[in-house]
């Protein structure tokens, strides 16, 4: 879900005036997963415009502040969420690690790096939020290093139904900048796309395995 409103336009605004979102309706994006898509986004531009990664990293600390309080640890998702991550972190005053998707194959062999306690409260940040597949991995990670999950930010989500119904699941509140819906809403305020596009974009949206 996302933070509110006024929060979530404002931050697909500036995703597209970076172009850390594009759209392209008429031709698609391929995604690792193998997904066609009209729309890819790649919020790791926002740390190169100062302006943008100050909103992105204020707006996240207050909706930890607001929904879940201080906890004792923040944890990056890598590769994508370690750089705002350690902004949050910092901002808070508080201890940082980040989860790789597997454990290292030498050394340690550490899937969490950085010091955790058993029992630490931990807040997770994603910088991207589609199947959850990623996210739901970090957690399961830091879950089995003992520490306590209080919820997870995020700075845009796809709000994909597979993705709600497995948080649902892990009894985890997801709460994002901003989402699919306000960004179409934006884009076509903002001229962005047109009303033409908005079938091609919405189709995708509800059925983005099969589309193209």
């Amino acid at each position: 879900m996302i933070f509110n409103k006024n929060t979530a336009k404002k931050t697909a605004e500036l995703l597209l005036s970076i172009k850390a979102i594009k759209l392209n309706p008429d031709e698609a994006f391929v995604w690792a997963s193998g997904w066609n898509s009209p729309i890819y986004c790649d919020n790791r531009l926002t740390l190169s415009f100062v302006p943008i990664r100050n909103y992105v990293r204020e707006h996240l600390v207050k909706i930890i502040l607001e929904k879940h309080g201080k906890p004792d640890v923040i944890a990056g998702v890598a590769t994508g969420a370690i750089a705002i991550g350690v902004l949050v972190a910092q901002e808070l005053g508080l201890p940082f690690v980040y989860v790789r998707p597997e454990p290292k194959k030498h050394g340690r062999m550490n899937q969490v790096e950085g010091y955790l306690n058993k029992g630490q409260n931990v807040i997770v940040v994603e910088d991207l939020v589609s199947t959850g597949k990623s996210s739901l991995n970090a957690i399961e990670a830091l879950k089995d290093f003992g520490v306590q999950i209080k919820g997870m930010v995020a700075i845009f989500d796809y709000g994909f139904d597979t993705a709600k119904e497995s948080f649902a699941k892990e009894n985890l509140e997801v709460t994002s900048l901003s989402d699919y819906d306000n960004l179409i809403e934006q884009a076509l305020e903002s001229n962005y796309v047109t009303q033409k596009h908005l079938k091609t974009l919405m189709a995708w949206r509800a059925d983005p395995g099969k589309w193209k």
